[in-house]
């Protein structure tokens, strides 16, 4: 047989890609560049098709474990869960790649190359892709995209399980409508403070395999062909060594909506040569008359492809079946009972429980014969799953989750109560035609589950199918349509009501807050989101999810939605008092910190500082609780009102105490200047350790108050030189 290098095992997988990619000719190299990359049948390489998707689970290929959304994943502050759901999800991959190529399947969505997580910061509460992220902060962002990634590529020591992607990269958080064309301007301090940091993390620490370019412009240059962003920042400053891809059709947008090219041919070779190696769609064609105008050479395209069959080697597409450890994993795996199991735990793990007037909750169903179960989401599978979704084999509703759990012991009265944003639900009605049916359920019952909210119909990525906002972000922050009506009907009858918000962003509700005893955030809670619904509200657990955003009272407050300053945004630089604070949840049981103490009390250069404490479970259930620490400089000039630099989820049964400890660098106490350095600076410095933010509204809603101590640095130092 002869010798083939790029099938050496022995040899690296750079070596072999470059070996194969020797043998191509340019016309074969520019098809492995799209998306959907071409069979080369005499070098043996198999069609490919790089576009795939498992932001929440595997999506769009079939029955896969539909997991909460990834803003309701990073309600739980929990970094090894989200690891352990990614590992799943990357199984259920695998699982299905092993499948569809023994049928012969190589399809959109049938690859091994991921396109999650999203690590965007959700700076605006108004964006509709924010339920994409993990959230409005960048150190959250970072530790919650790094295990993710971890959990996706897996741990082999040689091959990777799956090869996922960061995304958007970078500066991208709306408007929806405008991403085409939008160019957004950011101070240098933003950049790298607010915008940038989670995807370094996800290079350095999560050694992603790629990353994915953004639609828009950032400081004048389009992303997926940007100098600044691509080679300076990303290979050269942070030393990423794997493949970078283009949004979605966006290179055309170079010339059709950026302006910055005037043809197809310039564009392509704006982003190629800046390092964009694979196009999601069929520009890249145009590289063949791009190398023959010269505006690309050929070992531009020859570097970009061997970098594309370096990452297909390391997940073993080139290798002997049997060499592979994860081309055993079968069908089975997917969608069995642990990985079921799995999905009921984060559906539980990512509620929020916002109010517990006199603890209405949680409900005794002993005590109850009747529970009235009211409004559009109350039985809507679309307020499960947010988008960029699977098909689960099994949808459990909130009204489902109920009545599974209650059983025949408890009657149960249902009305839909509206529309999800009209202002009826029958085409010749009129007005509010429900209204006589939520006043008879809420006369019958002894107490009124209100299931309101939003859905991925309207709020989501710019042209979705079904998105009544048209561009997918909110105009503001209310109860769409006639919800709120409902809502106060229900809260005049006089019977206590439980307010079930399932969403994938902030939503302003001031006067539910005034008037409603009870409140929880739901999220888009996954295929099985009712059942744990269900079981939170009749105290089969404590909830422990943490809000990774700001609720507002008004969208009056916030700063225009295209201005990418952070002034006045996120809990870093707001202003005014929240509604719900980031970092914020109540549980059904009580935890007591105690002892926490610092290593030392000055910062140093190179050198961390311990934080340590005693949690204990002080209530009468079992329960989880996050430790929180943020980081005040008190004498730097714009710095942050505090920003989290440390978090740590414990589980404790009732009376069970553990100690914890945290580390902080020392790069935590410092801050990016509009040059893009990292400055510790000297001067004093207050370190917060408790269980929520140390502001105002938090202490109210809580009760508690973050331990504060005062540290200091004496000399000023660049960090990230």
């Amino acid at each position: 047989m002869e010798y083939k290098k790029y099938l050496d095992d022995s040899l690296s997988f750079e070596e072999r890609a470059e070996a194969l990619v020797s043998e191509m000719t340019l016309e074969e190299k520019v098809y492995q560049t799209l998306h959907g990359s071409a069979e080369i049948k005499r070098l043996g390489v198999k069609a490919y098709n790089y576009w795939n998707e498992a932001l929440h689970g595997v999506a769009r290929a079939g029955v896969a474990t539909v997991f909460p959304q990834a803003i309701g994943l990073a309600a739980t502050f929990d970094e090894e869960f989200l690891e352990k759901v990614a590992d799943c999800i990357s199984t259920e991959g695998r699982a299905k790649f092993n499948m569809q190529q023994k049928y012969g399947d190589t399809d959109i969505y049938k690859g091994l190359t991921f396109w999650s997580p999203n690590v965007n910061i959700f700076r605006d509460p108004r964006w509709g892709r924010g339920h994409e992220t993990y959230g409005e902060d960048p150190y959250l962002t970072s530790r919650l995209g790094v295990r993710f990634i971890k959990g996706l590529q897996g741990n082999d020591k040689k091959y990777m399980k799956a090869a996922a992607c960061a995304k958007h990269f970078a500066v991208h958080s709306g408007p929806e409508d405008l991403r085409h064309s939008f160019d957004a301007k950011v101070s240098g301090k933003d950049l790298n403070e607010t915008y940038l940091p989670a995807f370094k993390a996800c290079v350095q620490e999560g050694k992603v395999e790629a990353v994915m370019g953004a639609y828009n412009r950032t400081n004048g240059e389009p992303c997926c062909g940007s100098k600044t962003l691509l080679k300076d920042i990303l290979r050269d400053k942070w030393g990423f060594r794997g493949h970078v891809t283009s949004d979605c059709w966006a290179i055309k947008d170079f010339h059709e909506n950026h302006m910055v090219t005037s043809t197809p041919v310039e564009s392509v070779a704006l982003a190629m040569n800046n390092g964009c190696d694979l196009n999601c769609g069929n520009m890249f064609v145009h590289l063949l008359q791009a190398v023959r105008d010269g505006l690309v050479e050929e070992e531009t395209i020859t570097g970009a492809v061997t970098r594309l069959f370096t990452t297909r080697m390391k997940l073993g597409l080139f290798d002997a079946p049997e060499k592979v450890p994860y081309n055993t994993i079968s069908y089975d795996m997917v969608d069995n009972k642990e990985q079921r199991a799995l999905n009921l735990e984060a559906a539980k793990k990512c509620i929020v429980l916002l109010k517990n007037e006199k603890g209405l909750l949680p409900l005794d169903k002993t005590k109850l014969k009747t529970v009235g179960v009211v409004g559009p989401n109350a039985d809507n599978r679309k307020a499960l799953i947010g988008n960029y979704e699977g098909t689960a084999s099994e949808y459990v509703t909130v009204l489902e989750g109920i009545r599974e759990y209650l059983g025949d012991e408890v009657t149960i009265r249902y009305s839909e109560g509206c529309h999800l944003f009209k202002d009826k639900l029958s085409g010749l009605s009129t007005t509010n035609d429900r209204l006589a049916e939520v006043k008879a359920v809420a006369e019958a019952s002894d107490v009124i589950l209100a299931c309101f909210g939003l859905d991925s119909g309207l709020e989501g990525e710019e042209g979705d199918e079904g998105n009544e906002f048209a561009s997918g972000d909110k105009p503001n922050l209310q109860l769409p349509g006639i919800q709120e009506d409902i809502l106060k009907v229900l809260y005049e009858s006089g019977k206590p009501v439980v307010l079930v918000l399932l969403s994938g962003s902030a939503l302003a509700v001031s006067w539910a807050d005034e008037h409603i005893p009870a409140i929880i955030q739901a999220w888009y809670p996954g295929a099985l989101g009712g059942r744990g619904v269900a079981q939170m509200l009749f105290g089969e657990y404590s909830p422990e999810g943490r809000l990774p955003v700001t609720f507002y009272r008004t969208s009056e407050e916030l700063p225009a939605f295209t201005d990418y300053n952070m002034a006045g945004r996120t809990y870093r630089y707001m202003k005014q008092e929240a509604l719900y604070p980031f970092g914020y949840g109540l549980s059904y049981t009580e935890f007591a910190c105690e002892g926490a103490k610092l290593s030392r009390s000055v910062i140093v250069p190179e050198e961390s500082i311990d934080c340590s404490l005693k949690l204990k479970n002080t209530g009468k259930m079992d329960g989880a609780e996050t430790v929180q620490i943020y980081v005040k400089a008190l004498d730097v000039q714009g710095a942050p009102n505090y920003q989290l630099k440390g978090f740590r989820k414990v589980f404790l049964k009732a009376g069970e105490e553990a100690a914890v400890n945290l580390t902080l660098p020392a790069q935590a106490f410092a801050l990016y200047d509009e040059e893009g350095q990292l400055v510790l600076h000297a001067g004093s410095y207050e370190v917060y350790i408790g269980t929520s933010q140390p502001d105002k509204r938090s202490i109210s809603l809580t009760g508690k108050t973050p331990d504060a101590f005062k540290i200091s640095c004496k000399e000023t130092a660049v960090l990230d030189k």
